[in-house]
């Protein structure tokens, strides 16, 4: 089967690309605890059926493109690679820059500064251009579907962020909403 669909473990594969969650998984697991509360929406937020779905959803096609990327090969010798890579350097930089500014703002206040000024959700926009990127990278057709259903979900996870941030912080966010576009854009 995996021959069929010219997929083999190998070390230049996909997953070099998505180890990039990996690494931002244990700078943040080595942070400050209250940190680490802070990386997912609180349990206590209300979910209804859909959400809860959307959410069990996005975790089980995160899981498959994590590991289907151990399988994917890189396409090296492919435009395709470039341009993949490209999407995926985007998306890196963007994570990197994102994660550094969840770290350092207190955790008890709205963070607005560094590219949360440009996108009021930096981390999933950029892991749907690291996710982009490798399947653009692999020429994985497949992997890029998996991609927008992970953006698809990411947006219903979004709306569900900002209520619960409304309702922690009030006008304050109303404000930056109005400010800072969800994805992507200059503030107003």
């Amino acid at each position: 089967m995996l021959a069929m669909l010219n997929l083999k473990i190998g070390i230049w594969n996909g997953w070099l690309f998505m180890s990039v969650f990996v690494l931002q998984m244990l700078v943040i697991m080595l942070a400050d605890k209250n940190i680490q509360n802070r990386t997912h929406i609180p349990t206590e937020a209300r979910r209804n059926k859909l959400e809860r779905s959307i959410s069990v959803i996005a975790n089980i096609v995160w899981l498959s493109a994590m590991i289907y990327s151990v399988f994917l090969p890189l396409k090296l010798e492919s435009n395709w690679f470039y341009v993949g890579f490209t999407v995926f350097v985007i998306g890196a930089v963007f994570l990197a820059a994102a994660t550094k500014s969840f770290m350092i703002t207190p955790v008890n206040k709205l963070i607005t500064e560094g590219v949360y000024q440009y996108s009021r959700h930096p981390m999933y926009l950029s892991t749907s251009f690291i996710c982009l990127g490798t399947g653009i990278a692999t020429m994985s057709w497949i992997f890029i579907l998996l991609s927008l259903l992970i953006a698809i979900c990411f947006r219903q996870e979004a709306l569900l962020e900002e209520r619960t941030c409304l309702e922690q912080y009030g006008s304050g966010y109303r404000d930056y909403m109005e400010r800072v576009p969800r994805w992507l854009g200059v503030p107003r």
